[in-house]
């Protein structure tokens, strides 16, 4: 009999259809049977031995909710037996109405239940938690997951003594993942968590990865990477990799619509063991990044979503860096300027902050100026170095796709059908803040543009890395920053900005409620509580457009 190994975790939704994710223990039959009489069935498709589907369900009613539960070869499997936990339900979004979107990004494994958690009370366990004591009250329509959902390379006690059983550790890559079976083990160790697999079952989510997906600072230079490809263990991580995100997170990005017209998804289910195929398909995109797309748009009536990958999708020559290459540029520019005046607010989320403390901002600009040969051969070589010691590869570590962005938020912003708000959602850096830019020339977009940084969700950060970054605000740090960019010769920024909010931190999670064309922000923080699990705690709640 097939057994629920993994899931159920509810994708994508829409007013009348929604995609519900599952790993199984053999080739099954998965159905999604709702009470309101919607539902669908899926046979599962294998990768790796393993065994997944996803369940397209039908029939579902615009703003209505419906409990469901999971069946494989007609045996209910979801919910599990004894739940203290309420149905999961699908809540179908209707046409009107608000619209919430939690976000953030940095979520490192839980640790075993009843352990000590060295980095603090989980944003996602706590927002589980408040859900489950009140299944009627508000929740979130959307989970935007921004990045670092696994970590490849930072892996827990626990996950070390497993890798340990299967090999010897002291061998490259040493206590971080070496294959597609040892990443299906991280997505247990997170996913399994009660809490999360509840959540997760109940709020429908969308995700991007970010480099601890993968591997610290991926694809931060050409040297970088031409460093890991002499390695003998990069290829089978980077492929294993980018598999299970295909199979666990890119999928579930994608509306019914996308998944019946993806040939590489037809081809896997349609084998008996579609193993190669994905393989060939991210070796191909490793390859030529040209050839694969993980980013995607999803829009939520007035309410427009472009989710920008900045890992993958980067050209590294240093005469000619960008964070997005042509087609992928092309891409976006293309989705965020799709008819004019049919979005109140847009929703621009990329794993890395745009906006960075001013000193960060500099720092990066100048470092890339002289990896490229501005100040000769010796500051390259050096300034190669600082790069990777100081992870300098943000989005103003390329200085062009920068000034891009904010041309193109600019002209998105702007005009009698500009949005109200442009949102840019970002984590990665483990701590919360809000940037607000004013364009050098002109007037600026008519619409209120910020930069919203929430991450981590369950992580933490040194108090080193603390103080640098409350100092990178400051006006010497500000002062400093304006020295380096002489010294690399670099051009004006063609946007100002100035720090509105932060910087907090700890585990922690932001909320964007947005009706008609206003917009209001919360910020909750993590707090530990004995007896019923972790507890939210508001920090933040403002008004971004009335």
């Amino acid at each position: 009999m097939a057994g629920l190994r993994l899931g159920p975790l509810l994708r994508y939704t829409d007013g009348s259809s929604a995609t519900v994710w599952v790993e199984t223990s053999r080739p099954c039959t998965a159905e999604v049977r709702c009470a309101d009489g919607a539902g669908g069935t899926a046979r599962t498709f294998q990768i790796a031995g393993h065994h997944y589907a996803l369940v397209p369900v039908t029939g579902l009613t615009a703003g209505t909710s419906t409990t469901y539960e999971v069946l494989l070869d007609d045996t209910r499997v979801w919910p599990l037996p004894g739940s203290p936990f309420p149905p999961s339900a699908i809540h179908a979004p209707g046409p009107d109405g608000a619209l919430r979107v939690a976000f953030g990004s940095c979520r490192w494994a839980s640790p075993p239940a009843g352990g000590d958690d060295p980095v603090g009370p989980d944003a996602l366990d706590a927002l589980a938690t408040r859900l489950a004591a009140d299944p009627e009250g508000e929740r979130p329509h959307v989970l935007l997951l921004l990045g670092d959902q696994v970590y490849a390379d930072e892996t827990s006690d626990a996950t070390q003594h497993w890798l340990a059983a299967r090999r010897d550790l002291k061998e490259p890559p040493g206590s971080g993942v070496a294959d597609y079976e040892e990443y299906t083990h991280l997505y247990y160790e997170s996913w399994l968590d009660p809490r999360i697999r509840w959540l997760l079952s109940t709020v429908p989510s969308f995700m991007i990865f970010d480099d601890h997906d993968v591997i610290d600072d991926w694809n931060t230079s050409a040297a970088w990477l031409d460093d890991m490809r002499s390695t003998g263990w990069w290829q089978e991580r980077l492929l294993s990799g980018l598999m299970s995100y295909w199979v666990h997170q890119h999928l579930g990005n994608l509306s019914p619509r996308e998944l019946a017209a993806d040939p590489v998804y037809e081809q896997v289910r349609s084998l008996p063991d579609g193993t190669d195929v994905l393989r060939t398909f991210t070796a191909r995109a490793d390859a030529d990044p040209a050839t694969a797309r993980w980013s995607y748009r999803r829009d939520f009536g007035r309410v427009r979503l472009v989710m920008v990958d900045s890992r993958a999708a980067r050209v590294l020559a240093e005469e000619d860096r960008s964070m997005l290459d042509p087609g992928e540029e092309a891409w976006l520019r293309e989705q965020v300027l799709d008819s004019p005046g049919a979005y109140d607010h847009l929703l621009l989320g990329t794993s890395l902050p745009w906006l960075l403390p001013h000193l960060v901002h500099d720092a990066e600009g100048w470092n890339a100026a002289l990896c490229r040969g501005e100040r000769g051969a010796r500051w390259a070589r050096l300034s190669e170095k600082v790069r990777r010691a100081a992870d300098l590869e943000h989005w103003s570590a390329f200085p062009d796709s920068f000034a891009g962005l904010a041309e193109l938020i600019a002209e998105a912003g702007s005009g009698p059908d500009a949005p109200a708000t442009v949102c840019v959602l970002s984590g990665d850096v483990h701590h919360a803040y809000i940037a607000e830019p004013s364009w050098r020339s002109g007037p600026g977009p008519g619409a209120r543009v910020v930069q919203l940084v929430c991450s981590p969700v369950h992580n933490s950060v040194p108090l080193s890395m603390r103080l640098a970054f409350r100092a990178g605000w400051s006006g010497a740090a500000r002062g400093f920053g304006r020295l380096l960019a002489r010294h690399g010769r670099l051009s004006r920024s063609p946007v100002g900005w100035r720090k509105t909010g932060g910087p907090w931190f700890g585990n922690q999670l932001m909320t964007l409620t947005l009706r008609g064309r206003s917009a209001r922000l919360r910020l909750e923080h993590a707090k530990a509580r004995t007896g019923t699990g972790p507890r939210l705690s508001t920090l933040l709640d403002t008004e971004l457009a009335p």
